[in-house]
Order: structure tokens, then C-alpha cells, then sequence
């Protein structure tokens, strides 16, 4: 009963400034309705990123040779591909697959070389699930199955080798036991939009890197999920299931550390931000509360007269936060998902601020940045800005628990 009267005081309280009531209320809105925008924003950053880095080649988890986290080198090779690409095809979260091997190159034409990164692929599968491949312009056409002897390059690459369709590349790497040439027709261009990505492509078939390099099978499988928040999850479900095998499962974070970083380093710059509403929330609502508490020392002066116990004061301000706070989570709504919704579903184009650069880390981005929205939202604004509140009511608690009633009854 003492705490549907403090409730109902609390109500009392709040009315009888109804003008203080709403400041506080609309103020609480407007810091956490911008922390609504900015967390929609850096998510829908983030989400990109990893879409973009798991569809770039580098999935959302890698299937890799055990000692490869520590050593990274080429010329490893998965243990039972066959194997592993069953198990891995019969989780239901998985959406695509695609093996792939690498070996560091040399393509010259003429007197010109370059050193390049020579990726061996499926080409149906790499269709299917490298956006490098099926969001870029084709001059000529992409690697088939039956293909030997072909390569598919890079715009940019084949600008400084100053080739074209049906040119001859000489191709020298180090292969099992010896220093290998072979040559490879090119059948492709491809143009991503990024010039320092297309420096970089060249893509054969896992048959032809085999037959190049000595080494047999695939070195990776790389594995898209339908949901990239299941990634930890079907990591360890993996690991599990290929804990017998010499295959190691890592996610894109441990292939990609430099765009991983940049995700967390967003992630962090969010939960600053947070912590800067709070406070300045908290700072705001406090001086609005310590100034009620002063207006009613007297009040509570003759409510501890009458029997009520600090805790129970203790309680209406508390009330009054949560309500003031309920009152902000509201506002902030209001205010802020009209914002977050337009950025969700219109996005800003950022691709005249690249300057025709849409790839970082050997990823490719999408030109255009979507916020993220959803029915977190609503729990973010009530978090926040009962967090808030709550932080603001407890020195004005203390104040009013700290009063001496006998002192504040003499006051005039």
C-alpha cells in the first residue's frame, strides 16, 4: 500500500510542475533519441562491413588447416575437403560455400611484371558467393569449370601489364620443389570500381593452381551464413563437428583484422557515446530533482514527522525518475526513430566522398551506408533513459534522506 501511495505522490509531484515535468522529459528524449540515431547509424555501419568483408571471399567463418592461424602460409592445405564439405553443407544455417587456394605470383607480359596474388577458385561457387565476382562489370567472361589454362584479372592489373582479352600472361611462382612458368590466356576483365582491388585480382581454377604449385586441394573453405549474428554459434558447432579432423574454424574477424578492428572500434565509440548521454542526462535531471527535493524539504520533514521511513522517500523520487524516465524513453522515440527509419531505407551515398575508391582491407564496399533498425530500439531508449533517471535520482535521494526534519520544520 506504502508503495501505491508513494506512486501516486510521486504523480502529485510530477503535475504540480507540469512545465519542469516536460523540460525534463523532452530533454531526456532529445540525448537519447540522438543515441537512437547513432547506434542505428554505427550498427547499420558495422552490419555492412561484415557483409561486405564475408561476401568480398572471406565468408563469415573459414574452415582452415589447423596450423594456419599461426603460420598463414599458402602452401597449406585442408585435410579431407570432401569431408569437411559435407558436414559443413548440413547445417541449416549455412547459405554458401566456396574452396579457394592462393599462391603468390609473378604475371609479366612483355618486359612488364607484377607481383600478384594468384587465387584458384570454383568458379560456380565463387559466382554464387564473392561479390567481387557478381557486382563487377565482366569484359569478356568469368571462369568456367572446364576451364584450363584460363585466368580472369583485374581492370587496374591489366592497365599495368597493358593486356587484353586473349593475351597470353607468363605466370613464375614457387611450387612444391621448383620454380614453375606456365602460361594462362586471359578470358576476363573484371572491373570492381576500385582501382587498388583490380590490382590485385587473379583468378584461375583450383585445378590450374594445382597443377601450378604442386600442392593438391583446397586451402579454405569459406563458408556465408543467412544470419552473420549465428557466427559464433556455428563456430563452436563446427569446431565441434571437425574436432577429430586437423581443420581449424575461424571467423572473418581472424582472416580480416584490420576491418575487424574497425567494427570494434565503432562498436566502442557507441558505447562512449551512451555513456555521454547518461552522464549528460543525468547531470540535467539531477539539478531539476535537487531543486524539487529544496521546494519540499518541509514536506518531507512532516512526512518523517508522521511515521514514513527514509527508504520509502527514497521510493517517490525514485518513481519520479522512473516515470520521467518512461516520459523520455517515449519522447525519444518520437524524436529519434522518424530519423533513424529514413537513414534505414533511403541510406547515404558516400561514393563522390570515395573518390572512386569503394574497397578497404581487400574488401569491397557498398557505395551507399544503411542505418539498422528494429525492436531493439525500443528497448535501447527505455535502457537508456531509465539509466539515466535513475543515475539523476540517487544524490537527490540522499539529500532528502539526509535532511534533518526538526531543522526543516523551523525553517520559515
Amino acid at each position: 500500500m506504502i508503495g501505491s501511495i508513494s506512486i501516486a505522490y510521486a504523480v502529485r509531484s510530477l503535475l504540480r510542475h507540469p512545465r519542469r515535468t516536460l523540460l525534463s522529459v523532452v530533454g531526456v528524449g532529445i540525448g537519447c533519441g540522438i543515441g537512437i540515431i547513432a547506434a542505428a547509424w554505427i550498427r547499420g555501419a558495422a552490419e555492412m562491413q561484415i557483409r561486405a568483408a564475408s561476401e568480398s571471399g572471406v565468408g563469415h567463418i573459414q574452415i582452415v588447416p589447423k596450423t594456419w592461424p599461426a603460420r598463414r602460409e599458402n602452401t597449406l592445405r585442408l585435410p579431407r575437403p570432401d569431408q569437411i564439405l559435407t558436414v559443413v553443407r548440413s547445417l541449416p544455417d549455412v547459405r554458401a560455400t566456396a574452396m579457394r587456394a592462393r599462391s603468390s605470383a609473378l604475371l609479366a607480359f612483355g618486359n612488364r611484371a607484377v607481383g600478384v596474388e594468384i587465387a584458384g577458385v570454383q568458379p560456380d561457387a565463387e559466382r554464387a558467393s564473392n561479390r567481387i565476382v557478381f557486382r563487377s562489370a565482366v569484359t569478356g567472361r568469368y571462369l568456367r569449370p572446364d576451364d584450363t589454362g584460363c585466368a580472369v584479372i583485374g581492370k587496374a592489373l591489366a592497365r599495368r601489364l597493358r593486356v587484353r582479352l586473349d593475351d597470353d600472361l607468363l605466370v613464375t611462382l614457387a611450387g612444391r620443389r621448383e620454380i614453375r612458368s606456365a602460361m594462362l590466356r586471359i578470358v576476363g576483365i573484371l572491373e570492381t570500381g576500385s582501382r587498388e582491388l583490380d590490382a590485385g585480382i587473379c583468378h584461375v581454377t583450383l585445378r590450374d593452381i594445382a597443377e601450378l604449385t604442386g600442392y593438391e586441394g583446397p586451402a579454405e573453405l569459406a563458408v556465408l551464413l543467412k544470419d552473420y549474428r549465428r557466427i559464433d554459434d556455428t563456430q563452436r558447432l563446427l569446431a565441434d563437428k571437425l574436432a577429430h579432423t586437423d581443420a581449424a574454424v575461424v571467423t572473418w574477424r581472424e582472416v580480416n583484422r584490420e576491418l575487424a578492428a574497425n567494427v570494434e572500434g565503432d562498436t566502442a565509440f557507441t558505447r562512449m557515446l551512451v555513456m555521454i548521454i547518461i552522464v549528460v542526462v543525468a547531470l540535467g535531471i539531477t539539478s531539476a530533482q535537487l531543486t524539487a527535493v529544496l521546494e519540499r524539504r518541509r514536506e518531507f520533514a512532516v512526512l518523517a514527522a508522521l511515521g514514513m521511513k527514509g527508504r520509502y522517500v527514497v521510493g517517490v523520487l525514485v518513481a519520479e525518475a522512473v516515470l520521467i524516465g518512461l516520459g523520455g524513453a517515449l519522447a525519444a522515440l518520437a524524436l529519434g526513430t522518424p530519423l533513424a527509419y529514413y537513414l534505414a531505407t533511403e541510406g547515404v551515398d558516400f561514393s563522390s566522398m570515395m573518390g572512386g575508391e569503394t574497397a578497404i582491407c581487400n574488401v569491397l564496399l557498398d557505395p551507399v551506408m544503411y542505418a539498422s533498425v528494429g525492436p531493439w530500439i525500443f528497448g535501447y531508449a527505455a535502457a537508456v533513459s531509465l539509466l539515466a533517471t535513475l543515475a539523476a535520482s540517487v544524490y537527490p535521494a540522499w539529500f532528502a534522506v539526509r535532511t534533518d526534519p526538526a531543522g526543516a520544520l523551523r525553517e520559515i
